[in-house]
């Protein structure tokens, strides 16, 4: 793939398409959740509730790494464009979904275009923008990013109270034509065709191995025991099937995911660390609304208003870290002060009471913000720096695969961890009969906190001072989380950011050069 030189402008105009293409694919992660107790008083089909969120979280997880190869093969504009289409159609096809089997089927149609347009987004800023300059450019993605996944309940909760719940799809169709109509008609690289193969097998051993192993996650804890014969050979095939993966890309000519790769330690660092702020802002912050709705006891809509200080401490630490690093050169920084930040924020949110006032709750998630937004714009920018242009897509779709996975991941084991203390705690303050009655209805009941203000005073008392403790839980756990990202980030090693667009030395080189930069911050 060749370069063409860009004007400001030029970058400016394809930068509103990208991030409008983002913002949708961020935006559907969250989007549902206030919706799910309408469409599942419509549509019926309670046993798919989880599903619905799931389906989409797997399937845009799970391809990152083949859009990336793909996008590097046959170019990011033609792949981006692909990705939009198949995002538009299963957010058509989700918002005329006649019964709920389906619309699992249709989000996971949504969730394999969300992949790739998330995808294909950063590497094409790596494509039209040299990395000393791509610090700002980065900042304003990753604040489109985190925006329109925190704002991404109030959004449904506004539009199920306005409008039908189906156009919490169908709206995503003439933003989506927008962005798609923009690149379409400015984004114009040379793409040189090269002689390649996908691999079809790593592709599948990896979507199966990771799937099996999300599963598991999902499952355990809720719909079957962790002891269970399911979630245990869920995790061992996954485990198996994941190792059969690495193995075999380490004999293919052609890998989806180069191992070549973590011998750069930029990139190895990076990807953990994406890793691990993907789990603490998805794992602990999604369930913010939650404390919000059933502890506070507000509505969905005012939840997402409550949250707005996280986004914009996200916003803020995004772009000002992105403006910082263009005019200095310097990156290390920005990932060690950020994770300190993002520590500190996430241990107030886990002391958190429903005495604690509007203002302290907006300060925590504010300090938390600011922390998580200077980390996710850099880990992106250090990764993309330190490859190959040849490499780049693939890098760039890796570096969001542990991201997203990281997501996934924290989703499920807070959603476990909360499980598991509610089931603890209830038997301790309503009686037991009630207790048996609630038993494998918590995900649902939680879901529809006006269902817990219905209960009798005290049975209500009792669950909400449960959920309470148990989500004070969940953002204890993601303490150790984010102290661990904290460490790693020492790690991170520091080169200069080109002021020019292609091709880069090798990744040894890449190493040799790192080493002369490692005590930099």
């Amino acid at each position: 793939m060749t370069t063409t030189t860009y004007t400001h402008r030029q970058i400016l105009v394809i930068f509103t398409g990208l991030m409008a293409g983002l913002f949708l694919a961020a935006l559907d992660q969250t989007i549902v959740a206030t919706a799910l107790p309408t469409i599942v008083g419509e549509l019926g089909g309670l046993d798919y509730y989880s599903w619905v969120v799931t389906a989409y979280l797997l399937s845009s997880t799970v391809c990152t790494p083949l859009y990336g190869k793909l996008s590097d093969i046959y170019g990011r504009r033609l792949i981006f464009q692909t990705a939009v289409g198949i995002f538009l159609l299963g957010s058509l096809l989700a918002g005329i979904a006649p019964g709920m089997f389906e619309l699992v089927l249709f989000r996971g149609v949504q969730g394999l275009g969300a992949g790739g347009v998330m995808v294909c987004t950063f590497a094409v800023v790596g494509d039209i923008v040299s990395p000393r300059q791509r610090g700002r450019y980065i900042g304003y993605l990753a604040a489109t990013w985190a925006f329109a996944s925190v704002i991404g309940p109030l959004a449904g909760g506004f539009i199920v109270d306005t409008t039908s719940w189906r156009w919490v799809f169908l709206i995503n169709l003439p933003v989506g034509l927008i962005a798609l109509a923009i690149i379409s008609s400015a984004l114009r690289l040379t793409t040189v065709r090269r002689q390649s193969r996908i691999d079809i097998v790593g592709a599948m051993l990896l979507v199966i191995g990771v799937g099996l192993l999300l599963l598991s996650l999902v499952w355990g804890g809720t719909a079957y025991t962790w002891q269970s014969p399911v979630i245990v050979s869920l995790i061992a095939s996954g485990t198996f099937v994941t190792a059969a993966f690495l193995w075999w890309e380490t004999r293919v000519p052609e890998p989806l995911l180069p191992l070549r790769l973590f011998r750069n330690g930029i990139y190895s660092v990076a990807s953990v660390l994406g890793f691990l702020i993907g789990v603490a802002l998805f794992g602990g912050v999604v369930f913010l609304p939650l404390f919000l709705q059933v502890v506070n006891g507000v509505s969905a809509t005012d939840s997402g208003l409550l949250v707005l200080p996280l986004t914009a401490g996200i916003v803020v630490g995004s772009v000002g870290a992105g403006r910082l690093t263009t005019s200095t050169g310097r990156y290390r920084r920005y990932p060690i002060i950020g994770s300190a930040f993002a520590v500190v924020g996430m241990y107030f949110l886990s002391s958190m009471t429903a005495d604690t006032s509007r203002v302290l709750s907006s300060g925590y998630m504010l300090v938390l913000g600011l922390g998580v937004g200077m980390v996710l714009q850099v880990t992106l920018l250090a990764v993309q720096n330190a490859v190959s242009h040849a490499d780049l897509g693939v890098a760039t779709s890796s570096a969001q695969f542990f991201r997203t996975l990281g997501g996934s991941f924290g989703v499920a084991i807070f959603g476990s961890i909360m499980n598991a203390r509610l089931l603890e705690e209830l038997p301790r303050r309503i009686p037991a009969d009630v207790v048996d009655s609630l038993r494998g209805q918590v995900t649902e009941l939680l879901s529809t906190p006006t269902a817990i203000r219905a209960l009798p005073r005290e049975v209500a008392s009792g669950v909400t001072s449960s959920v309470e403790i148990a989500l004070q839980d969940v953002f204890f756990w993601a303490v150790p989380v984010m102290v661990l990202s904290f460490l790693l980030s020492w790690r991170l090693k520091e080169i200069p950011l080109r002021d020019t667009v292609g091709d880069v030395p090798a990744i040894e080189g890449v190493e040799e050069a790192t080493g002369s930069n490692k005590t930099r911050i």
